[in-house]
């Protein structure tokens, strides 16, 4: 039998229900869910070796078909989660019923984690004032990249959440979501990838992204670099403040 992992804390069955949906689109592959209960997520170790080129490139083929499947709307959570989501040590807000991209993007990922850092002393009002206007362009559909349907998304797509096995990538921790197809490759950009231009090649060429989705890196970074300007404060702020200004610059 493989060694298990048990991972404990108060978030198991959320967590396992974003493992099982993403696991239903058939792409990229996720680790099983063993068990789920109030003892913790039990999950099988993945064994690890260095990536290849081809893997990465896999990878970003599989992550498009993942995205394929689609979810029921943006910000819809994975089947069988009725309230918010976890993104780290925080909330993610998940949305009742469909609205247009831009206003599912400013007001559950954006305008909540700013409202945070105003709160907690990170972000001046000069600072909340550059996200708002993003905000508004968001909400107000001004901003390219808007897309008809939603993406089923990884959600927390950083480096560390993608182990590589012999048979390739293999996703954890997701923060599963219905979103913009162009927030989880964003994400990989922002905290780096080993192959990730190979990644992020298989996956534009696979998901057909149209032209200038490299322009719009900074406006789907924005919503991860604001997470983490919550959690951690310092740089994070700064960061977010540059996408800011790149985004409104689009």
């Amino acid at each position: 039998m493989s060694e298990t992992f048990l991972k404990r804390g108060p978030h198991a069955r959320l967590e396992a229900a974003g493992l099982r949906w993403l696991a239903e689109a058939g792409g990229v592959a996720v680790c099983p869910v063993l068990r789920a209960d109030d003892d913790g997520l039990l999950l099988p170790r993945v064994e690890q070796v260095a990536p290849t080129a081809a893997a990465a490139e896999a990878f970003g083929r599989d992550l498009a078909r993942t995205h394929a499947a689609g979810a029921d709307h943006f910000g819809a959570p994975p089947p069988g989660v009725d309230g918010p989501g976890r993104i780290g040590a925080l909330e993610l807000p998940v949305a009742a019923g469909p609205r247009p991209w831009g206003v599912f993007h400013a007001e559950l990922r954006v305008r909540p984690y700013v409202r945070a850092a105003r709160d907690a002393g990170t972000l001046g009002a000069d600072d909340v004032a550059l996200l708002d206007a993003v905000c508004d362009r968001l909400a107000a559909g001004e901003l390219p990249g808007a897309v008809t349907g939603p993406a089923r998304l990884h959600g927390d797509l950083w480096s560390g959440n993608v182990l590589w096995s012999r048979e390739g990538a293999v996703l954890i921790d997701p923060a599963a979501h219905g979103g913009h197809p162009e927030a989880d490759p964003a994400m990989l950009a922002l905290f780096g990838l080993p192959h990730l231009d190979r990644v992020l090649a298989a996956y534009a060429e696979a998901a057909a992204l149209p032209p200038g989705w490299r322009r719009r890196v900074p406006l789907h970074q924005l919503h991860p670099l604001l997470v983490h300007t919550v959690m951690f404060g310092g740089g994070y702020a700064a960061q977010a403040l540059r996408a800011a200004r790149e985004t409104l610059a689009l």
